[in-house]
């Protein structure tokens, strides 16, 4: 791998989770203090949550041993592994290393608040109109969610680009 594309890959890694985690420090103070509140007509609410469990509180039944070994230990082997495998690939755009700084540093995000807060993730936002909400989530989840989003864009564009190469 070029050292551009690790540096590139490493800085939005890193940025990532570091707002995540400041992003954390900051609801958990302030909610800790006000309490929940919503802004734009209760369309974005602001409360403390913290989730056991993965998104939208999968695994939360689970034995603690179970969700520990899942959580802590497989998820992040997996993480790595599978960033490792990726960045090997030698055509790799600037636009996929974003994605998977940003899949990766949400990963890494949330992986460290596990291990501070006996094996919690801290949420505080949510969206929603009226009783439709979604679940309540950190910058972490929007960090995947817009990474796996950047990347399947990426592998879209490059299927479309190699049908068009192929059938010219």
């Amino acid at each position: 791998m070029k050292r551009a594309h690790a540096m590139i890959f490493l800085v939005v890694l890193l940025g990532s989770v570091g707002c995540d985690q400041a992003s954390k420090r900051v609801a958990t103070s302030v909610l800790t203090e006000t309490g929940a509140f919503s802004l734009a007509s209760g369309f974005v609410r602001f409360e403390l949550a913290y989730n056991p469990g993965a998104f939208l509180n999968l695994g939360v039944h689970l034995p603690e041993a179970v969700r520990t070994g899942l959580f802590v230990f497989l998820v992040p082997l997996a993480l790595v592994i599978f960033c490792v495998q990726f960045l090997r690939v030698h055509q790799i755009s600037t636009s996929l290393l974003l994605g998977l700084g940003l899949f990766a540093g949400g990963g890494v995000g949330n992986w460290l608040d596990r291990l501070f807060r006996d094996g919690a993730v801290t949420d505080f936002v949510s969206l929603g109109i009226g009783p439709v909400r979604t679940g309540i989530f950190n910058f972490a989840d929007l960090a995947v969610i817009s990474g796996v989003a950047l990347m399947l864009w990426c592998a879209r564009k490059l299927r479309d680009d190699s049908e068009e190469e192929a059938s010219a």
